[in-house]
């Protein structure tokens, strides 16, 4: 243990510092309103924390964290002025030698998609959600700042924090957007010589044979595999960015560094996994296969999993998918359930805005064609053990009542496949930054239509699914959330009708009483 405290403190809010009980997709319930279950039942049964050592390092990390971590320790800085640590230890190694404190976070102000839906006054329930509760409680901590250290935020969610009211009302000093491996090190050694450096740090694309290799287990077992998309979805940033897959080698150190630590279930990200190793789009399935088969083949590897595909990419390789769950079922490293989960995105059921918006999605198929593409899609998944967690966004820019009814008839479609699926507000990201965000007082008649859809849909699969997904989770957390999602499907039935209703009666004075507060302010000036 260094005395007196380590030099750089690399950590992140709670709700990232869980495995989740090696089941990933429960980390979504980070996004809901504080309020849906007591923090002492959240935090001990859906998002328990990682395991630590006896100074407080953590011994799974987000892997974003890590590759800060690995790009500091290659840039020169020594292994007794770095560490990564649990943010409930922080006394154990911040201290008088403490310069910076780093922070990572997906959703610090609950301005992402899922928490501004679910959570906050603008979403369905008017409450802080975990994660950006669980942000505010660690950043405003005064025994970060103590002695004086800066403390410098990135991660996914860093874009909330750019303005300057935010950082200031929370004590951030340093905020870095995007790509940091490039551009973290030389910042912390300016920091480091007691320089001035910019409040606002924009990252740099890193090149992947540039990416380093992690030093540390990850949560999920995540390895990266690729970066960026390509596709140029207008409202999505990693679609805008350049797709760099790594090679083989590099992930198979990374994997090694997982299962050193019991992680021996990983999960590739990557934008598109079916796009691995791809030139454009111009897909190599050569390389994907090649990928699966070499990580799950590796000594000490018992699942496999990936954290996102694209439709578009299902719908046109079929071949590949049936390669990618064949290789999984012949050396049994499915994971932990009878079939892979992984994310992609619907997004609308409208051609018209397909083309608007996100051509690039489609591709190499016509935005006219995105029902049918979808629906084959689905279809493909379900023959191969695939369940699609799929995204929806409501409120794109341009919207129309017709459009929303386009994707409440695709929904009608697809109702058979096993699947989920999640509709989400649209939040002005990329090249849409500038577009009015979507709120729960802009939904129309057609949106309530569509958010009952998507209840009824996902409460024909939930059972099921968290059964089989959680079945190598604990006894005691699985019963409880398996008890709390039974009581949830039942009770919810029986009243959404009137859930709805009143929800939208909720609204209707919320908009009265924003509509008076306006006209008192106008007669008073």
């Amino acid at each position: 243990m260094v005395k007196n405290g380590y030099e750089i403190v690399l950590t992140a809010e709670r709700c990232l510092m869980s495995d989740y009980h090696g089941a990933l997709f429960l980390g979504f319930c980070a996004c809901a309103p504080k309020n849906l279950w007591h923090p002492f039942l959240f935090f001990r049964f859906i998002c328990p924390s990682g395991p630590v050592k006896r100074n407080g390092e953590a011994i799974l990390a987000p892997y974003g964290l890590r590759k800060i971590e690995a790009a500091l320790l290659d840039y020169g800085f020594s292994r007794d002025q770095v560490i990564v640590v649990h943010p409930e230890k922080l006394k154990k190694v911040v201290g008088p030698n403490t310069k910076i404190i780093g922070i990572s976070s997906n959703d610090p102000l609950g301005k992402g998609p899922a928490s501004t839906t679910f959570a906050g006054e603008t979403g369905l329930v008017n409450e802080e959600s975990y994660i950006a509760w669980k942000f505010r409680e660690l950043v405003t901590n005064p025994y970060l700042k103590k002695w004086g250290a800066k403390i410098v935020v990135g991660g996914p969610g860093a874009w909330q924090l750019v303005p300057e009211e935010p950082r200031r009302k929370l004590g951030i000093d340093v905020v870095v957007v995007g790509e940091g491996e490039k551009v973290v090190p030389p910042l912390f050694e300016k920091i480091l010589n007691g320089e001035s450096v910019p409040e606002v740090v924009e990252g740099e694309v890193v090149d992947a044979s540039e990416m380093p290799i992690i030093r540390g287990g990850t949560v999920g077992g995540i390895v990266e595999v690729a970066r960026g998309c390509g596709r140029g979805c207008k409202f999505c940033i990693p679609t805008l960015a350049k797709l760099r897959s790594r090679p083989i080698d590099d992930i198979l150190k990374e994997v090694d560094v997982n299962v050193s630590v019991g992680q021996t279930h990983i999960t590739f990200h990557a934008e598109d996994i079916l796009r691995y190793g791809a030139r454009g789009l111009d897909m190599d399935p050569d390389a994907v296969l090649r990928l699966f088969d070499a990580v799950s083949g590796h000594e000490g590897v018992t699942g496999v999993g990936f954290s996102h595909f694209a439709l578009a990419s299902v719908a046109y390789q079929p071949d590949l998918v049936r390669g990618i769950t064949e290789i999984l079922e012949s050396r049994e490293k499915l994971g932990p359930s009878p079939w892979i989960g992984s994310q992609t995105g619907i997004e609308t059921g409208s051609p018209r805005l397909i083309d608007k918006h996100m051509r690039g999605k489609v591709k190499p198929f016509k935005p006219e064609e995105w029902p049918d593409v979808v629906e084959k899609a689905f279809a493909i998944c379900e023959e191969n053990k695939w369940i699609p967690c799929a995204t929806l966004i409501m409120g794109l820019p341009g919207e129309t009542s017709d459009d929303v009814i386009k994707t409440i008839e695709l929904l009608e479609r697809l109702k058979d496949y096993k699947s989920l699926v999640v509709p989400l507000f649209f939040v002005p990201l990329g090249a849409l930054k500038n577009e009015k965000a979507f709120t729960v007082f802009d939904l129309r008649d057609e949106h309530w239509e569509l958010l009952r859809m998507c209840w009824k849909y996902d409460m024909k699969w939930l059972r099921e699914l968290a059964t089989e997904y959680l079945r190598k989770v604990s006894w005691l957390s699985r019963n409880f959330i398996l008890r709390f999602v039974k009581w949830i499907i039942g009770w919810v039935d029986k009243r959404f009708d009137q859930m709805l209703e009143e929800k939208r009666e909720e609204i209707r004075e919320r908009k009265k009483e924003k509509t008076g507060h306006i006209l008192e302010a106008e007669a008073v000036s």
